[in-house]
């Protein structure tokens, strides 16, 4: 059986155990993977290189596909972050969030089934920042046609290829006639002009916000610039029962990282409490991946059957303590694996 070539960052605080435990969840589901291991953020730095290494960042380019474990953000100070590095200098456009119920997960809300896209590259999160006069600082939100396009593009192919039943823009047009009003024109031209069959409407956030709390199960697919889409999907992700229990990816042209997309939570770092399952979803969805763009039929079914062992997991009550349960980290893993089938 031919395997892939994947880059490895374990990530800081929880990250190295996490990793540990997907890593040997994977190895006995027979996954065809052969790790390429590399490192980002604080660990990498206290082997005296940058935050994000240009060796990692070159074994993505070469092997154009990653997994990689939560890394530290200092907050208003310190060194940028590794994420928004990783989605800049590999063109990492489109970001990728399912968010789903899970049976044994109890929310106010049942069955969630919502999938996330988030333009990753512009918007506030472009970095122009600076000072105008003491005590005045500006940040420029940057929206390029280019960028909308392809997003659009990308959000509905997407919509096709799985089967998804319409997707919705959320928005403040109203209020960022330029910004905001070039993202909309974009994404109704694509549907217009290149996927009519597919649903489309338009809604501003705010509002759009109350009806997801109101109930979630009247969206499938939200479209949304890089600011917005980094609040709606945690947002999202708490009506299932938070970041814990949902899965990330960064995809461009030519690379593609998948991530856990929760904190590092340095805090409970090495008590063997922290759960694995948001990075082990996450290692689904790369798999998944795989299976599409080399058409792997071993990744496909190393896939279906993780996935189909961890909602079982959870559905008969053996979860970590974030989740009310009384399991740890290693102990999960072994009773993901024991449900194999």
């Amino acid at each position: 059986m031919s395997t892939h070539p994947v880059v490895l960052i374990a990530g800081d605080g929880i990250g190295p155990e996490v990793t540990a435990a997907v890593l040997r969840i994977l190895a006995a589901a027979q996954a065809p993977i052969d790790w390429v291991e590399h490192q980002a953020g604080i660990s990498a730095i206290a082997t005296g290189s940058e935050v994000l290494p240009e060796a990692t960042v070159d074994a993505i380019r070469e092997h154009r596909i990653a997994l990689k474990g939560p890394c530290t953000t200092p907050v208003g100070k310190g060194f940028s972050s590794v994420n928004v590095q990783l989605r800049q200098k590999l063109n990492l456009y489109a970001a990728v969030r399912p968010v789903r119920s899970l049976r044994g997960i109890k929310t106010p809300y049942d069955n969630v089934d919502l999938v996330i896209i988030r333009e990753n590259t512009e918007g506030l999160y472009s970095g122009i920042e600076n000072e105008v006069t003491p005590g005045v600082v500006m940040s420029m939100k940057v929206a390029t046609e280019v960028g909308c396009m392809r997003i659009s593009r990308w959000a509905f192919a997407f919509a096709e290829r799985r089967n998804r039943s319409k997707i919705t823009v959320f928005h403040k047009a109203n209020i960022m006639k330029l910004t905001d009003g070039l993202f909309i024109r974009c994404a109704a031209k694509v549907q217009k002009e290149e996927y009519p069959g597919i649903p489309y409407q338009e809604v501003i956030i705010d509002a759009g916000c109350m009806r997801l709390v109101q109930d979630p199960t009247q969206f499938d697919m939200l479209l949304l610039e890089n600011l917005y889409g980094d609040v709606v999907s945690d947002l999202c992700a708490g009506l299932v029962g938070g970041l814990g229990v949902v899965p990330g990816a960064n995809i461009g042209h030519d690379q593609a990282v998948f991530e856990a997309v929760h904190g590092s939570a340095p805090d409970i770092a090495g008590k063997g409490i922290a759960n694995p399952l948001a990075l082990l979803m996450s290692a689904v969805m790369m798999l998944n991946h795989l299976a599409e763009d080399r058409n792997d039929s071993a990744c496909r079914t190393a896939a279906e059957k993780i996935k189909n062992a961890y909602d079982q997991t959870i559905a008969d009550g053996c979860k970590t303590g974030d989740l009310g349960g009384d399991l740890g980290t290693e102990a999960f893993a072994d009773a993901v694996i024991e449900r194999f089938s």
